[in-house]
């Protein structure tokens, strides 16, 4: 990348930045809920290689991209100014400066292996790369936790995606060998060890290679549906929806059941699946401590009906997928990310996996569909860097 750098920019760079994509192993949709998430980060990374400029001028090249460099005036960077991929990293730039970060301009030469608009957060990773690169070229004061939360902000009022702060937490802060407990809303976080190989286990990600647009307007629409379920319960957020699980409540089911009987029609599943999911989250890091991995995977199963039948952001490719690969042994799966395409994951025996992949492709073949992309997912380290 070094040499690429130079070819492109005339330059000697500083040095070079990692920061992965991630999966889901359970909680979708609960960040933006005030409620709990599991991830863990892959090691498919976008890589950075960065140097300063005296100048002002923020330069960005992408090796993926169409072979053109992005020029920009860091002074003059605001929300809607940048369009495409570009408007990521210029976001993080943008909002150092709006918290008061003396920043100045940079050279910025992008790589990356996490597959786009598959449910596995590469905008994440690219920002968060961009905070790290930042954080060590101006010599900034940010901890892995304050990464994420600008990157969240950059991409809420600078890129215009309202997403929750899960996956750009999980590209800071992740560690290797662990799956990332977060509580959105105490900021309160524990890396839970996720050794699956010592349980003869592996998480098969299934890329449907649907590509999703989580600014199209699908995203925005479910967020605001909960928001609007929060405050006709009179509650700060569906985190503090009544819940199934025992202790919360002496007759939780009843108690749940009361507050949905207050809501229209249409907003009773969205709280379902919130509430639920809260509970699926809580119990399986109660699993992972005791060492109960194969028990995870009928929290999958049960995590995608709810994202499929009461949220509604599954798809026919991602449902296939589900199914195909429960029916070929695999102990659980569901989709991972925000919905409307994107990737499936599959908790499998490792004398299993080839079988499960197998099934997974006839499924797709036999339904006339594009041929997933298949991979392994390890437990990787979170941002770093590597030169």
């Amino acid at each position: 990348m070094s040499d690429e750098f130079q070819r492109i920019f005339g330059t000697t760079p500083t040095g070079v930045w990692a920061a992965p994509g991630r999966v889901n192993l359970i909680g979708e949709h609960t960040d933006y809920n005030d409620g709990f998430v599991l991830p863990i980060a892959l090691p498919h990374a976008v890589r950075l290689t960065a140097a300063p400029r005296t100048d002002g001028r923020l330069r960005l090249y992408s090796a993926q991209g169409d072979g053109r460099t992005t020029d920009l005036p860091v002074a003059e960077l605001a929300p809607g100014a940048v369009a495409g991929w570009a408007a990521y990293p210029a976001g993080v730039v943008w909002a150092l400066r709006e918290a008061g970060h003396p920043v100045g301009g940079a050279d910025l030469y992008f790589d990356s292996d996490v597959p786009t608009g598959a449910g596995l957060s590469s905008s994440a990773a690219l920002e968060v790369v961009v905070a790290a690169a930042y954080r060590d070229l101006y010599g900034l004061p940010l901890s892995t936790p304050a990464i994420g939360l600008l990157c969240q902000r950059a991409e809420n009022l600078f890129v215009g995606v309202p997403c929750g702060v899960m996956d750009q937490m999980a590209s800071a802060c992740c560690t290797e060998g662990n799956a990332l407990f977060l509580d959105v809303r105490e900021m309160t976080q524990r890396q839970v060890p996720l050794r699956l190989a010592e349980q003869g286990l592996e998480l098969l990600v299934i890329d449907t290679r649907v590509k999703h647009d989580l600014g199209d307007g699908a995203y925005a629409g479910v967020r605001a549906g909960c928001e609007r379920a929060a405050g006709l319960l009179g509650l700060r957020a569906l985190r503090d929806a009544p819940s199934l699980a025992a202790g919360r409540d002496p007759h939780p089911a009843a108690v749940l059941a009361a507050a949905l009987a207050q809501l229209p029609a249409e907003l009773v599943p969205v709280v379902r699946h919130v509430v639920t999911e809260n509970d699926r989250v809580l119990r399986a890091v109660e699993l992972l401590d005791k060492g109960e991995f194969e028990a995870l995977g009928p929290i999958l199963t049960a995590g995608h009906a709810s994202l499929r039948d009461d949220f509604r952001v599954s798809c026919a490719e991602t449902d296939l997928a589900v199914a195909a690969a429960v029916a070929a042994g695999a102990l659980g799966a569901r989709m991972t990310g925000g919905g409307f395409g994107g990737s499936v994951i599959a908790l499998v025996g490792v004398d299993r996996t080839a079988e499960v992949g197998a099934a997974v492709t006839a499924a797709f073949a036999a339904a006339g569909l594009r041929e997933p992309a298949l991979f392994t997912a390890t437990a990787a380290a979170g941002a770093r860097r590597l030169a």
